[in-house]
């Protein structure tokens, strides 16, 4: 596989765009305030799909970014760890022509965009995170629910193995749909269309060095938990979130337990919304476009 296999047609536009030090791949449908979309893993750009157009549509920029290390975004070997992700999301924004967005993550471009918001606030406007609990959250879940968010979190553990990332791409990458099927609400997973996203999911997976890549974010993560890098990472996340919040969450989501997120609120001094999605998991972007575009483009109106 190569970059085309993420250069996917539709209405919106493909570029490169130059911040923090690398070259990312964006995909841009609008005008309007800027609304920066950071997707999760195992996905890329793609993820947002259904909401480029329903935010464009709206009266807004929207802009889905392949993080560093997926798709056709550059992959260095080394900016994995959380300050290096945020600081790679106030560069986009910078490189956009911006001085601030309304950021929107889901799964692990949610925790990115938590750290954003309490890295570089005068960058965030309004935030949105989707199936991410916030990261001092997550730590306390792992440690305090070993049997619900701890087990939850088995398949993380497993990429701490070395060279996992070969076991992520054989067989066509047949894990990346497992962990997608995993993850994902049964009936999303029953429709045509998941089949079709899991497809281009593999595929952008078995880009050369990609694989390796999102699982350092992993790793880096596991690392840094005994490290004095880890120790300031998390003394600078108490910094309480001023960007009103707006949190969604799928009841089903096996991955982040509700339990889990629900607690997220507690760091954030602005307004604040929690709302549990019923029959929704860990993608509820793709499980129930049109409910998150509709909560998506209240919130960003509301700035």
């Amino acid at each position: 596989m190569d970059d085309s296999s993420v250069m996917i047609d539709g209405p919106w536009s493909h570029r490169f765009v130059s911040a923090n030090g690398n070259r990312f791949h964006v995909v841009e449908a609008g005008t309007g305030p800027l609304v920066l979309l950071l997707h999760g893993f195992p996905e890329f750009w793609y993820a947002w799909h259904n909401q480029l157009t329903a935010l464009a549509d709206a009266g807004f920029r929207a802009v889905a970014v392949d993080l560093r290390g997926y798709g056709a975004s550059d992959k260095p070997p080394r900016g994995y760890d959380g300050y290096t992700m945020a600081g790679d999301v106030a560069g986009l924004i910078r490189a956009l022509g911006e001085r601030s967005a309304i950021l929107v993550g889901a799964g692990y471009g949610g925790m990115i965009g938590w750290a954003t918001a309490a890295f570089h606030p005068k960058m965030v406007r309004r935030l949105v995170v989707l199936g991410a609990a916030h990261p001092l959250r997550l730590r306390a879940g792992l440690v305090t629910d070993p049997r619900g968010q701890l087990a939850a979190a088995g398949p993380v553990l497993r990429f701490q193995v070395p060279r996992f990332e070969h076991v992520l791409t054989r067989r066509n990458a047949a894990l990346v749909g497992d962990y997608l099927r995993r993850w994902g609400a049964p009936e999303w997973t029953a429709r045509e269309s998941y089949r079709e996203y899991e497809a281009v999911c593999r595929a952008a997976m078995q880009i050369p060095q990609a694989a390796f890549c999102a699982l350092e974010t992993y790793r880096w993560a596991v690392r840094s938990a005994l490290k004095l890098q880890g120790y300031r990472f998390v003394k600078l996340l108490q910094q309480p979130i001023t960007a009103p919040t707006l949190q969604l969450h799928g009841a089903l989501d096996p991955a982040v337990l509700p339990r889990t997120a629900q607690g997220s609120g507690r760091y954030v001094l602005a307004e604040y919304e929690w709302r549990l999605l019923p029959n929704a998991a860990h993608f509820p972007h793709l499980e129930q476009p049109d409910l998150v575009n509709g909560e998506l483009i209240r919130w960003a109106k509301a700035a």
